[in-house]
């Protein structure tokens, strides 16, 4: 098993944006879409590798945040904020450098989330909510102007939003496969994805073998019980569990663990 390379520091600040404390991060969105240089320091060693697909024409990452013990939320559902702010602010520099973020209408309705950069500069990506059955609210945070909407839908399901592209694509027994959800979004020229939650999305798209990246951004708490971070079947033997190669990175007070997942990524999407 890969062993993680030596733990890096790369912010230390509490404060809610880059203004005033980090003038190296504003030039990396721009820099990162042009394949043409790296990315200044310290940004090259963790956002590097999501620059280019080694599998197909895709980035796809996933993100977790959870605590020491494995849950990203309380049993009476809190997660707001598990991780501290430079964790948050990791995923909103995340956001900033893919094209799409995904989650499920599950999490769109239980937590209302806007999907925008806020904490970092960046452009705003594509907001995408599965919603098989159309379950969304019309009273979404997600469904603002701030940025574009899509929701994928099953075919068949009648559903329309004011201002919301509806992609339509084919389901087997209620759920949508993975594959079939990035070849969607890849159709629509969309190329780097973030899946972002909740623990059944992106536990799905992983047991898919869809993600090349797994962030899991674990803030230094025990929590006891909750919600786990991942939902899929128990395995019998050690021998068994996904062993992928493991680079750490400290954030304040967090710790990032970035997966390669990319040994068994499953080809999705090539133009």
């Amino acid at each position: 098993m890969s062993q993680p390379v030596a733990t890096q520091t790369l912010h230390r600040d509490d404060r809610f944006n880059d203004e005033g404390f980090d003038d190296t991060w504003p030039p990396v969105p721009r820099l990162f879409r042009t394949w043409m240089a790296p990315l200044p320091a310290p940004w090259e060693d963790v956002f590097g590798p999501l620059r280019v697909g080694n599998v197909d024409d895709l980035v796809v990452v996933g993100q977790i945040g959870q605590s020491i013990d494995g849950r990203v939320a309380t049993t009476t559902n809190r997660s707001h904020y598990i991780n501290c702010p430079a964790g948050i602010a990791h995923l909103h520099r995340l956001r900033a450098l893919v094209d799409v973020v995904i989650i499920g209408v599950g999490t769109a309705c239980a937590d209302d989330p806007q999907l925008t950069v806020r904490r970092v500069c960046g452009p705003n990506p594509i907001r995408v909510v599965l919603d098989p059955h159309g379950r969304l609210s019309h009273h979404a945070r997600l469904l603002s102007a701030d940025a574009k909407t899509i929701l994928i839908t099953a075919d068949g399901t009648d559903r329309k939003l004011a201002g919301v592209e509806i992609l339509s694509l084919p389901a087997t027994d209620g759920h949508i496969s993975p594959s079939v959800i990035l070849a969607g979004l890849a159709k629509l020229g969309l190329r780097r994805m973030l899946v972002e939650g909740g623990a059944n999305t992106v536990s799905r798209v992983l047991q898919a073998g869809c993600l090349d990246r797994l962030h899991v951004v674990i803030a230094p708490l025990i929590l006891g019980a909750g919600r786990p971070s991942f939902a899929f079947g128990a395995i019998d033997r050690l021998e068994d569990a996904m062993r992928p190669p493991v680079r750490t990175h400290q954030l304040d007070h967090d710790m990032l663990l970035d997966c390669d997942l990319s040994a068994q990524r499953v080809p999705v999407w090539r133009a």
